[in-house]
């Protein structure tokens, strides 16, 4: 028979040794060298042959692993060799590797499944894979069905051995690392990657087992092996990356021991499970990243992973930071996108959790990421938010879900973006102020709560997104910014940061934006004013630009131009100070008048449990003295069926215009009740003073020079209206607590500004009011002669030279500025008419899809968001109407009222005016009508406008446009 077989026949059989010598051929297995050479050297000069041979070897190893299954030592020992002439083709054929591939895939599958527990027999079929993966193209994966089945049953086999638990820890350890072995080989090959549609099959079986070993792994070992991971070699039983061509790489042999070594550890299996995992991240794209976070969270499912919350976000961050930089993004998404499907899941509360988690490590890491939608994320994490506080606002997870919302502001990736996030999160506030949220119906009695408990986890997420921007900002260096390359985060020691080193490259959250939560000073919940103060409180000495104040360069000068135009106004006119910071600061003023004088506040309400009342105020900025035997909480609450039952024209009113006018209405319900005389039903808590102090100690800490402009002013208007009499005695009490606070503020301005007397002054005003109970003092002193003598102090003040020659004025100018008439209507008026915020969000800057219809924006449709996103920025058509004096006195009914930017949500995010100009994309301009200015500039200056905000201009004299403005002073 041998002389009639073919010649491809013959050469294969002259490979095996005799029979009689097959158990003699161990340890090793291996064919005849010399007729080894012959046959590979046949088939890579005669390739049409390989289909032949691959064909009879795979007939003749199937055989043999059925005989090897019963126990016959002749056929393993010629199955090994078998294994070993079919690597040694694949090997020397790499270029016709497809033609062998069938048979090859076929004889390795029937291997593992035969003979799974031999692990000599494994690991052999392994390095034939490993030589099959090192050089294939992967084209036949797919187009082949028969062998595409045969190679998913194969990965199978060996993520089932990665994964293999064995009382024998040592024989355990062996059989992980070579299914891990050939896992990573697939990893690296075009097997894997060349037809998406299996993509996910694929990975779905590797990431299992790697997923397992991880999180059995102690996280401080991962820790110190993934510092490692991208520098140090692989393992020795692993093979080494591939980064050759094809026919120029080097299959690697995989064995099941080597005699003498010692056994593998753990750590050795740990190892080589962060190397398939880096190798697998380095690799993606992000199509395919979505597929690895897709199997992820399959396979976390499978084997009850999400109660591992600290592996889950480890393994979270790893894969953000070992995937490409371009496609990072992909990581956060796909968190988000999970949590959101988890919402109406009442049972899945560990998952939320461990996802939510997951988020916020990932942004809380120094990961950098681009392409990233912080926007968009924003949003679903509110809708998110939101429904959860309407399901039950008691929801222990609540917190975690604000923590994760706050972390969006560790990384800054444009420079308007912490500005756009909070205008979103403004945006929302304003709704839920007025309206609740439109989940619930009114009638229900958690209606309420639910408002309350919303709001202030807004506010918490609002105060949280600055603290992360401000706490990212002190800690971060960005030096890839020129060449393309990702920032990097640096942590310099505390020593070796300049005073000045927190100068911003993102811009600050402009007052003109944050000027819409300070109604929530006045509402109806003890619990929401104190967090609204709170965040008001951080704003001001953290955030809020401070352009113009003592420590800024032109600080002098810039208050100089402010107060002089005060004086240029009717007297039944409120002055235009001239900046957004001192509007803003009369706002607060306003709103803290009202707080303080107003019978009721008006609005939705909800019966909270005060705070427990403390025996003294000590851990204020400066303590208030409590009048004695004065009531602990008074109620701020309008009646619920007047709340719940508005008029019928205000109903329509507020259909008609949306919740902004409603708000508006809310705001002038309060102030009529402010010019009200003061009744017996006025009820304010003793904690609202505190915060009223707080924040007014803040101002004037903060913005010395801003404080004494605008704050002096109310100071005196507060002082007067608690002069009168015909007071009964808890009248008497608030009125006592008012002028406590009072004169506890002008200690405060005394101290600021270095003026003893003052700071003497009010001393004496407040040690005479703790000094005896409020009952002896109105029976000796007319409500009048109560606390510090106003007039006095005020000439103290403007007699200082300190003040005189921060604001250049004479004491004349200064007393004139200071006692200048002051209501909280005109103030605020001021600050709505005058806000280029106003012009811009609210006015008809908006987009035009977005008035179809006040209700649509209540609609939690996350499609909606890109309705307000323009694609327009500044071109030739702005260039050419300014050239052409559209703008011009000459034309003045063409003037449009533009902002200069408009950030991801189509509003403007840079705002003109004052100090606080930054640069920015162009807003689309609205079809719907617009308002002529009053004023316009001339063609020359607005030419050279547009100019400048095209970077052509005598100041960076550079066609390019940098992403983040210039540095903004802090």
């Amino acid at each position: 028979m041998q002389l009639f077989s073919p010649n491809h026949v013959k050469l294969l059989n002259s490979c095996y040794p005799p029979t009689s010598a097959l158990l003699t051929a161990g340890p090793n297995y291996f064919p005849n060298s010399h007729e080894l050479s012959r046959l590979t050297y046949y088939a890579s000069n005669h390739p049409g042959k390989l289909t032949k041979i691959g064909s009879e070897l795979d007939k003749r190893l199937k055989g043999e692993c059925r005989k090897s299954r019963s126990g016959n030592i002749r056929s393993r020992a010629s199955l090994l060799i078998s294994l070993s002439i079919l690597r040694s083709l694949a090997t020397e054929c790499r270029r016709d590797i497809a033609l062998l591939s069938p048979a090859l895939i076929s004889s390795v599958e029937c291997a593992l499944n035969l003979v799974p527990t031999d692990l000599e027999v494994v690991a052999r079929g392994a390095s034939v894979f490993t030589a099959w993966t090192t050089y294939t193209n992967g084209h036949l994966i797919g187009a082949d069905s028969s062998m595409t089945t045969q190679y998913l049953s194969i990965l199978k086999r060996f993520a089932s051995l990665s994964s293999l638990a064995t009382d024998d820890q040592e024989t355990q350890n062996r059989t992980r690392l070579i299914g891990l072995a050939a896992l990573t080989a697939a990893l690296n090959s075009e097997a894997l990657y060349n037809d998406i549609g299996h993509f996910g099959t694929q990975v779905s079986i590797i990431l299992q087992p790697i997923m397992f070993i991880l999180f059995e792994t102690p996280i401080s070992l991962l820790d110190l092996q993934a510092r490692a991971v991208k520098d140090a070699p692989s393992s020795p039983y692993l093979a080494e990356f591939r980064t050759r061509p094809a026919l120029e790489r080097r299959a690697v042999s995989i064995h099941a021991h080597v005699d003498g070594d010692k056994g593998p550890l753990k750590s050795d299996v740990s190892d080589a499970s962060l190397h398939a995992l880096f190798c697998l991240l380095g690799h993606t794209n992000g199509a395919q990243l979505g597929y690895i976070m897709q199997s992820t969270f399959d396979n976390l499912d499978s084997f009850q992973g999400w109660s591992n919350l600290d592996h889950c976000c480890w393994y979270a961050e790893k894969t953000a930071e070992w995937a490409q930089y371009q496609y990072r993004y992909v990581v956060p998404t796909w968190l988000v996108e999970r949590l959101l499907a988890h919402t109406e899941a009442t049972h899945d509360i560990p998952v939320q959790k461990t996802l939510t988690a997951m988020i916020t490590s990932v942004f809380s890491s120094s990961t950098p990421f681009i392409n990233l939608s912080s926007s968009d994320l924003l949003s679903n994490l509110l809708i998110l938010l939101l429904r959860k506080i309407s399901a039950n606002y008691e929801d222990s997870t609540l917190s975690t879900l604000v923590e994760c919302i706050s972390s969006l502001g560790c990384h800054v990736y444009y420079s308007d973006q912490i500005q756009d996030l909070a205008g979103e999160l403004i945006n929302r506030l304003v709704l839920i102020e007025v309206q609740g949220i439109l989940t619930q119906d009114k009638q229900s009695p958690s209606f309420l709560p639910t408002r309350s408990a919303a709001i202030r986890y807004l506010l918490e997420s609002l105060l949280g997104l600055i603290r992360a921007a401000n706490a990212n900002e002190s800690t971060t260096e960005d030096d890839g910014s020129l060449d393309g390359s990702p920032p990097t985060k640096k942590r310099k020691p505390s020593s070796e940061r300049p005073p000045d080193e927190r100068l911003s490259r993102r811009t600050k959250v402009h007052p003109d934006i944050w000027q819409d939560t300070l109604s929530l000073l006045c509402d109806a919940d003890i619990l929401v004013r104190k967090e609204c103060a709170a965040a008001l409180m951080y704003y001001i000495s953290q955030e809020m630009p401070k352009h113009g104040e003592i420590n800024d360069g032109d600080g002098s000068k810039h208050l100089q131009r402010v107060a002089e135009t005060s004086f240029r106004h009717i007297q039944s006119t409120f002055p235009h100070v001239g900046d957004s910071g001192s509007k803003f600061l009369h706002a607060v003023h306003a709103y803290t008048y009202i707080l303080a004088t107003s019978p009721t506040l008006s609005g939705p309400s909800v019966k909270s449990p005060s705070p427990e009342p403390t025996s003294s105020i000590s851990d204020a900025p400066t303590s208030v003295v409590r009048p004695p035997n004065s009531e602990e909480h008074y109620d701020l609450t309008e009646s619920n069926e007047n709340l719940m039952q508005p008029h019928s024209n205000r109903r329509s009113f507020a259909s008609q215009h949306g919740s902004r006018a409603r708000k508006e209405s809310l705001v002038l319900r309060l102030l009529q009740n402010t010019s009200t005389p003061f009744t017996t039903s006025a009820k304010v808590s003793e904690e609202d003073y505190v915060n009223i102090l707080r924040i007014f100690t803040t101002i004037h800490t903060n913005l010395p020079m801003h404080g004494l402009l605008t704050g002096v002013p109310m100071l005196l208007a507060l002082n007067s209206a608690t002069d009168t009499n015909d007071l009964d005695s808890r009248l008497f009490q608030r009125n006592f607590t008012i002028r406590t606070v009072i004169a506890h503020v002008w200690l405060v301005i005394g101290q600021v500004w270095k003026i003893s007397e003052v700071v003497l002054l009010a001393e004496q005003a407040i040690a005479q009011l703790s000094a005896a109970p409020s009952e002896k003092i109105a029976s000796a002193l007319s409500p009048s002669e109560l606390g510090i003598d106003v007039n006095a102090a005020l000439s103290l003040v403007v007699a200082s030279r300190t003040v005189q020659d921060s604001f250049t004025f004479d004491r004349e100018t200064l007393f004139r500025r200071l006692t200048i008439k002051w209501t909280p209507e005109l103030a605020l008026k001021d600050f709505e008419q005058t806000s280029g915020y106003e012009n811009t969000l609210r006015g008809d800057g908006i987009s035009p899809l977005l008035k179809i219809s006040p209700a649509l924006t209540h609609i939690e449709n996350i499609s909606m968001q890109s309705l307000a996103r323009s694609t327009r920025g500044l071109g030739v058509t702005d260039l050419r109407e300014a050239l052409e004096g559209r703008s011009g006195i000459s034309n003045t009914a063409l003037s449009l009222v533009r902002p200069p930017s408009v950030s991801t949500l189509d509003h403007a995010s840079s705002v003109t005016g004052g100090e606080f100009h930054t640069l920015g994309l162009t807003q689309t301009r609205s079809r719907s009508r617009t308002k002529i200015r009053s004023t316009t500039p001339s063609a020359a200056g607005e030419v050279r406008d547009v100019l400048t905000r095209l970077g052509i201009s005598k100041q960076n004299g550079s066609l390019l446009k940098a992403t983040f403005p210039v540095r903004q002073k802090s």
